[in-house]
């Protein structure tokens, strides 16, 4: 899978320095390439890793969040995701430090949503706090390899406007992301209109900060105006469909959000015991929701489902240029799908894409064999390379 509606067949990538250096048939590769490791992959389809691009990390199973249980939270998520094939995950939440040591340790792509917040909360006492722990721990991290950060203002409604404008000019001076979610619930939007006068994406536009930096995240509860605003404003999109559904908020408009041509991602959304974060099921429901009643087909076809959940989510998260195709000179994070697999056994007898399709609506954990993130083999035949499970498990249960 390299361009829209392509995929190749016999063909090996050659990964060299973590990243890809070429794609072509395979009897070319043996001829030209001498490979001083050779991983094997018939009968599997290789594409680009899953890019989760929202997800708050949760504690342990029945465990209060502390920082000393937020690592092992964080590494039970990670462990999860590499499962389903996910390469790079944006982590919200108030223990970013512990999400980004995470991710370092096991070589896993990530953007840290670094908190911003007016409220007391585990990682600040109060604005001023929270905005010099942001710049310190965006400091830490640049020119990280594998770790990027973003501001993300926590309780949008309960930040006053000068905390906003003084996050709209440092991400302007620093040239930084800004990951928020808004129009989550209907509650939400009315909360902004009492409190501030203004819808959510309104709001943000009096302050500055609806730019193409900014990443919008949920907008489920939106109109027709809020929809020709965020188009006019060149941002990215960000949606978590089964964590609307399990909040009761419905589902976003994702047929009309994508006749905008804006940049699209999927997210899992908030973590929870009875949530996954298995990214398969945002896909799914994503192709489902985008199917408009009486239309003769869908907005977004099983490749285009597929395309959100990678090069979609890179280019939300400003990683594009690294990660989310397979492309020449790119990160090597790959995600391989056993097509012998029960889920994937018609795709098998189908022509070249009818294996997307398949993909999308039958693909998960259980059909997913490797992983790798700048060419390091993360998960090899389903089983971790890096990360200790049973450590982690026997920690989490003691």
């Amino acid at each position: 899978m390299t361009s829209p509606q392509e995929v190749l067949e016999n063909h090996t990538m050659v990964v060299r320095g973590g990243r890809i250096l070429d794609v072509l048939p395979t009897p070319q590769a043996a001829a030209r390439y001498a490979a001083a490791v050779n991983v094997d992959r018939s009968e599997h389809l290789l594409l680009p890793g899953l890019v989760n691009a929202y997800t708050q990390i949760a504690p342990p199973p029945g465990r209060p969040m502390r920082p000393e249980r937020a690592h092992d939270g964080a590494l039970t998520c990670i462990a999860e995701m590499l499962k389903s094939g996910t390469t790079c995950f944006c982590a919200s939440g108030f223990f970013p430090e512990a999400s980004a040591r995470a991710a370092a340790e096991q070589g896993m792509r990530t953007l840290i949503g670094i908190p911003i917040a007016e409220t007391a909360s585990p990682w600040a006492k109060g604005p001023d706090e929270y905005l010099t722990r942001a710049l310190n721990f965006r400091d830490e991290y640049r020119g990280h390899p594998t770790v990027a950060t973003a501001f993300a203002p926590h309780s949008p409604s309960a930040i006053g406007d000068g905390t906003f404008s003084r996050i709209a000019t440092l991400a302007n001076e620093l040239d930084a992301g800004i990951l928020i979610a808004l129009h989550e619930s209907q509650r939400s939007v009315e909360e902004s209109v009492a409190r501030h006068g203004m819808r959510p994406l309104e709001r943000m536009h009096a302050l500055g900060l609806l730019t193409p930096a900014l990443t919008a995240v949920q907008m489920v509860h939106v109109s027709a105006a809020d929809i020709d605003l965020a188009q006019r404003s060149g941002i990215a999109i960000t949606f978590c469909p089964e964590s609307n559904f399990r909040s009761g908020d419905g589902a976003p408009p994702v047929a009309s959000w994508a006749a905008t041509e804006l940049r699209l991602s999927v997210g899992s959304g908030v973590a929870e015991p009875a949530a996954s974060l298995d990214l398969w099921t945002e896909v799914r429901l994503l192709a489902l929701l985008a199917h408009v009643p009486g239309a003769a087909t869908s907005a977004l076809r099983a490749w285009d489902a597929l395309a959100v959940a990678t090069r979609g989510g890179a280019a939300a998260l400003g990683l594009d240029a690294e990660t989310g195709t397979l492309e020449k000179g790119k990160c090597a994070d790959l995600c391989c799908v056993d097509l012998r697999s029960p889920a994937m056994q018609w795709a098998c007898a189908g022509p070249p894409l009818d294996k997307v399709d398949r993909l999308v609506f039958n693909g998960g954990r259980d059909t997913v064999s490797d992983v790798w993130v700048s060419g390091r083999h993360l998960l090899d035949g389903g089983a971790f390379t890096r990360l200790d499970w049973r450590e982690v498990a026997a920690r989490i249960n003691g």
